[in-house]
């Protein structure tokens, strides 16, 4: 089908050409007997025109760029000659007028024959130039770009094309390294933070089995390591079924709302026992925000944050949370006058299992920011911190607030993010450790 319509428009650009030919012959004062010869011997030109066309277009298949052009400029050129021969013999043109044609449309040919081969060089080079990136690109180097050529409308495109489809691949390739990275790294932290609980746990079973340990005391303070392991890899694991649950279209679609002010007496909740123990002191000021409504989510956010404040935040430390209500955001601040955070890991806090001293493994699995995080942005909201190393750490919590303001939550903290805080054992720090 496509041939046939190739051949129709050839047949039709000829037929043009010809009845263009009579147009002018009969506007220069041909007769129209003179004009009746003239379509004469266009009627076979007409058949030879598009026999020739149809064989160099299969010749010229295989054919490189600038052989075509020259090939084209030297069809129109024998075109042209034949043609003029064709008037001289049937006393169209006179012998005078046939020799002075031919010497122009000699050196038009030789102008076409130039003009062809440069528009050709200037065309092979862009394809050369858009062929040798595409090599490129398909040997892995995805940095390659063909970038601006000015061959022409169509060649440009072309090279805009691919580079657009280059940029998308390694977009892609990148993202798919920071993914099997984050992978590597999620195995090798989640090994790390699971072998010194197992290792205590094997030690303690095989004492109490192989009878090494009898006396009541001892068996009493061996119990007490093995709830502690065991609450260590709950601790752990749940968190990480947390964040692999964490659905942003999930939460974004939820319908239960919160009291603020219930929301962060139930993240304060989880921590005041501790904080007490090491005599710091919390506070809350969230005048003028109690009854916004917010997320259930929110709870697992503060209380990640407030237990790694408490953390740490030496004795007679302060840990303050407060709530503040813009035009359509609600921002909340945990600020402690902890350790801080040191310049150099500020960009970090946020990554899984990150903790700038590597060898406190037992102050959690380095998961409660990435949690924290991961909330918020599901929220629809952004996280951030500040933070001077000795002058404690600030976190600021920026929430787009709701639309609906019904309160359909019962008030009392859900019971996985209760079981789930992480703080204690599985939660990361806010202060890397």
């Amino acid at each position: 089908m496509t041939r046939v319509r190739a051949l129709v428009m050839l047949l039709a650009l000829v037929l043009l050409g010809a009845g263009g030919s009579l147009i002018v012959a009969a506007a220069l004062g041909m007769k129209a007997s003179e004009l009746a010869h003239l379509a004469g011997l266009l009627v076979p030109a007409v058949i030879v025109t598009v026999a020739a066309a149809t064989l160099a277009s299969s010749l010229l298949t295989r054919t490189s760029l600038r052989q075509r052009y020259l090939a084209i400029a030297a069809v129109g050129t024998l075109v042209a000659l034949g043609n003029l021969f064709a008037l001289t013999q049937a006393m169209f043109v006179s012998a005078r007028a046939a020799a002075v044609l031919a010497v122009v449309l000699t050196y038009a040919s030789a102008a076409g024959l130039a003009a062809a081969y440069a528009s050709a060089r200037s065309s092979a080079s862009a394809l050369d130039r858009v062929t040798r990136t595409a090599e490129t690109l398909g040997g892995g180097d995805l940095s390659i770009r063909v970038g601006s050529l000015d061959a022409g409308p169509e060649l440009d495109r072309l090279a805009a094309t691919i580079d657009q489809m280059a940029g998308r691949m390694q977009s892609i390739r990148d993202q798919e390294q920071r993914i099997e990275q984050t992978r590597r790294d999620l195995i090798t932290a989640v090994s790390h933070d699971l072998r010194t609980p197992l290792a205590n746990l094997r030690a303690m079973v095989e004492a109490i089995d192989d009878r090494v340990v009898t006396d009541p005391p001892t068996m009493r303070r061996y119990v007490s390591d093995m709830r502690r392991s065991v609450g260590e890899l709950s601790s752990l694991v749940n968190d990480l079924f947390e964040m692999a649950q964490v659905d942003a279209a999930a939460i974004e679609a939820e319908v239960d709302r919160a009291r603020l002010d219930d929301v962060i007496a139930s993240a304060m909740a989880t921590v005041e026992v501790e904080a007490a123990h090491k005599g710091v002191h919390l506070s809350a000021d969230v005048r003028g925000t109690e009854a916004v409504p917010c997320s259930p989510h929110l709870i697992r956010v503060l209380q990640n944050l407030l237990v790694n404040a408490v953390r740490h935040t030496p004795a007679d430390g302060t840990i303050r949370i407060e709530g503040r209500r813009d035009p359509r955001v609600l921002r909340l601040v945990v600020q402690d006058t902890g350790e801080g955070i040191s310049e150099a890991d500020l960009p970090h806090v946020f990554d899984p299992f990150f903790r700038a001293d590597t060898a406190r493994s037992g102050d959690g699995a380095g998961l409660g920011l990435a949690l924290a995080e991961r909330i918020v942005h599901a929220l629809g909201g952004a996280i951030e911190v500040a933070s001077q190393p000795d002058r404690g750490a600030r976190f600021d919590v920026m929430l787009p607030l709701p639309t609906e303001p019904a309160l359909t939550w019962s008030g009392a903290e859900p019971e996985p993010a209760r079981t789930r805080s992480g703080g204690r054992r599985g939660s990361g720090s806010p202060h890397p450790s």
